[in-house]
């Protein structure tokens, strides 16, 4: 059994992810920012890890040959990597903007990038995370709804031009209870407001995108170029009133 790469193994969806691979018996190479709390997970999960920073294409580069080993040989590469950047337009400045498409945008194409060689020796898959902000317009969102766009419009292009060797396919949820999000659903009325506008009527959990995640890394799927929304309806449906 090949080896997938989890890069955001400490965050809310990469550590979901890894726990449910890890349960079924595939190993993983996990890839974080904090040392301290990336080490105690993968001692749990028995992988093996790397410190990465996602503004460096050096340290992308590293955490993929590390994790590819000396065989060069991936199964799959989950970026579940993001930010949650709300701001006015008014109050957006050019960095903001540009921080927040490299971290969603250009960081996992490099990571892609490096790790194609791989991935193509285990005709293995990508999994890369959108948001429903991708294709609702939502106030204060300009900056991570245009580079969340940005990351459907890479899994598609993607997607065509690595086929048949490797898929590339993304997730689109909409907010969830994740460490990111904390400041906004640690805020009770905030929570429960937002829930409510979700036809479902919850807020997602995790755990709610790790078995499509599953579905798009096994070895048989038959599919490529996808955006799936796992968002409790929001992004299609309207709730009454």
């Amino acid at each position: 059994m090949g080896k997938i790469l989890i890069f955001g193994a400490t965050g809310g969806m990469g550590s979901a992810l890894a726990k449910t691979l890890a349960a079924a018996g595939q190993i993983t190479h996990l890839a974080g920012r904090n040392e301290t709390e990336l080490s105690a997970l993968a001692q749990q999960l028995n992988s093996t890890h790397s410190v990465f920073d996602a503004k460096d294409e050096a340290s992308l580069s590293a955490a993929v040959n590390v994790a590819a080993g000396a065989e060069g040989v991936l199964d799959g590469l989950v970026w579940a990597v993001g930010s949650i950047l709300l701001k006015p337009l008014g109050h957006l400045s050019a960095a903001d903007f540009a921080d927040t498409y490299w971290l969603n945008t250009i960081a996992p194409a490099l990571a892609i990038k490096a790790a194609m060689p791989a991935l193509k020796s285990a005709q293995g898959s990508v999994v890369l995370f959108s948001s429903v902000a991708a294709t609702q317009g939502f106030t204060a969102h300009a900056a991570i709804g245009s580079a969340k766009a940005g990351v459907e419009g890479l899994t598609r292009a993607l997607a065509a031009e690595l086929a048949p060797h490797i898929r590339v396919n993304a997730i689109a949820p909409s907010l969830s209870m994740t460490k990111m999000a904390k400041p906004i659903t640690d805020h009770e009325a905030m929570a429960k407001g937002l829930a409510q506008a979700h036809p479902l009527g919850r807020l997602g959990q995790p755990d709610d995108m790790v078995s499509m995640a599953q579905m798009m890394l096994a070895k048989d799927s038959w599919m490529t170029g996808s955006i799936v929304a796992i968002d409790g309806g929001r992004g299609s449906l309207r709730v009454k009133g």
